[in-house]
């Protein structure tokens, strides 16, 4: 039972993966471009910056908070109401938080140069940097309205069974933002025009077309959407109750991206760019299992809980587990080894220099020391979620803030911006070991015996991958050499175990 369920989730998990992997590579297509273009100066700081702010608030209402718990609400209503009981509660749910949105974009146009200040105000420092930096977040700022209201979309669609498609969404996001942004560069530097205006551009009608590619998906199983600004609604309630320690962890989660932001300013120029050009790297491993496992084990985590049936939860989560550790901890090896012929291939091109390129490895290799412990985060939360519980999530968000905080206080006359990737690892590193104790105070058993062989299998068989690569790394061109380390890995897996890190290369049926 525990086996079926944990490769159900798997292929659910894998088919979202397929999809997030293409937009991840759309992503890093767009980097490639914007480095091309812009390279590591005053422009992109100013597009990192602008694009960071709506983005400050995109994470709590796409992929966080609003998502998670409206995705848990609508699943729930299913369960034990009609189907048609659902989409009256999501027709609710969207308009009170469309209004509310649209009034927090409204409000965010007139405070633009007070959230630029707050952020970022060594900009002030440059000429013309933070003038630049308030028009960028202008125009992207409404993209917030269209990326909550797709979240609410694909949190229907995932509670319906449906992955792929609404995780194939952000695809096109990417898709539209790097072939209409790139043209606007080009026609708006015709005109004598900030170029990177033409990117801020593309963002935000991305944001409209991820919305309106989820619409017909949704149109096809019945949901048709009436206007219903009901505050006191059932369903809106619960999703308020359950946001709101989930609000309060995720505000965390922005106060540590206001802070690394804040000292990645101060560290001169280019500085926010070399960090976001390498966490961007980051987020393609982070696509492999963080967005992919935390969909599909969300929905099949609440039915459990629902039922009382702890025992196949419990089984499920560290099975999960180990899918998620089978990708991360390669990938984390891969790029801390690899770092700069990575960062070589993929950036060093037009305005990209050569110190760009080793000063964002020297961020990528030091990110990279979280990412195992970012996917026991992204398996760790659905579980509290699905017990109803959202307020030890938010507190070990809050408690990775001072995590943060002091490693760059203490580091940062060393390290410089390198300081702000340490404290971001470090506060990942915390997180989820505070998760998972207090899991496993939970539910007894949560970690059997099982679970901590197949890790030191999977660390045994990266570590080894790892010695290849830096064994071969000056003779081989990296994509040669990066797909011989995947097939090492793949093949010591299959040969000492766990399974769980072959289900996702495995032809599953559902």
């Amino acid at each position: 039972m525990s086996r079926d369920t944990a490769t159900k989730i798997a292929h659910q998990a894998r088919s979202v993966t397929v999809a997030v992997i293409i937009s991840r590579v759309l992503g890093l297509v767009r980097e490639q471009v914007l480095a091309m273009l812009l390279g590591a100066g005053r422009e992109m700081d100013a597009f990192v910056v602008a694009y960071r702010i709506p983005n400050l608030l995109r994470d709590l209402f796409a992929e966080g908070a609003l998502g998670m718990a409206f995705t848990k609400v609508f699943s729930a209503t299913r369960e034990r109401e009609a189907p048609e009981a659902a989409f009256r509660a999501a027709s609710e749910v969207i308009t009170v938080f469309g209004c509310l949105i649209l009034s927090i974009v409204v409000l965010g146009e007139i405070l633009a140069p007070v959230l630029v200040h707050l952020l970022a105000p060594a900009f002030r420092h440059f000429p013309g940097k933070f003038t630049l930096t308030v028009h960028l977040t202008r125009i992207m700022w409404p993209f917030l309205w269209f990326i909550s209201l797709s979240a609410l979309a694909a949190g229907m669609l995932n509670a319906l069974g449906i992955f792929f498609w609404p995780a194939l969404s952000s695809a096109l996001f990417n898709l539209t933002s790097v072939l209409l942004g790139g043209g606007l560069y080009l026609f708006f530097g015709h005109l004598g025009w900030p170029g990177v205006m033409g990117f801020a551009l593309g963002v935000l009608c991305g944001g409209l077309v991820q919305l309106s590619f989820n619409l017909p998906f949704l149109l096809r199983r019945g949901f048709r959407f009436r206007p219903r600004l009901n505050h006191r609604s059932p369903a809106v309630r619960e999703t308020l109750k359950l946001m709101g320690p989930s609000v309060l962890g995720l505000s965390a989660v922005q106060l540590n991206i206001f802070i690394n932001t804040y000292f990645a300013t101060s560290c001169g120029e280019g500085a926010v760019s070399w960090l976001a050009y390498a966490f961007r790297l980051m987020y393609v491993p982070l696509g492999l299992f963080g967005v992919g496992l935390s969909l599909a084990l969300l929905p099949e985590a609440s039915r459990r809980a629902a039922r009382g049936d702890y025992e196949t939860l419990r089984r499920t989560f560290s099975s999960s587990l180990l899918v998620g550790l089978g990708l991360s901890v390669p990938s984390a090896v891969g790029l801390a080894t690899l770092a700069e012929p990575i960062v070589r291939l993929i950036f060093e091109h037009g305005r990209f220099r050569p110190e760009d390129t080793l000063h964002t490895a020297q961020a990528l290799r030091i990110f990279a020391l979280g990412l195992p412990f970012y996917s026991v985060t992204k398996v760790s939360v659905p579980i509290f979620y699905a017990l109803g519980n959202t307020a030890i999530p938010a507190g070990a968000s809050f408690l990775s803030v001072g995590v943060n905080l002091i490693t760059i206080l203490l580091t940062l006359s060393y390290l410089n911006f390198k300081a702000v990737a340490l404290g971001t690892a470090l506060a990942l590193i915390f997180q989820a070991c505070f998760l998972g104790g207090i899991l496993e105070l939970r539910i007894k058993d949560l970690f059997p015996g099982r679970f901590w062989v197949g890790l030191l299998k999977i660390i045994l068989s990266a570590g080894t991958m790892g010695i290849l690569a830096l064994a071969l790394q000056k003779n081989l061109p990296v994509l040669p050499l990066i797909l011989l380390c995947a097939l090492l890995f793949l093949g010591l897996i299959r040969i000492l175990g766990p399974e769980e890190a072959l289900y996702f290369w495995k032809r599953l049926r559902p």
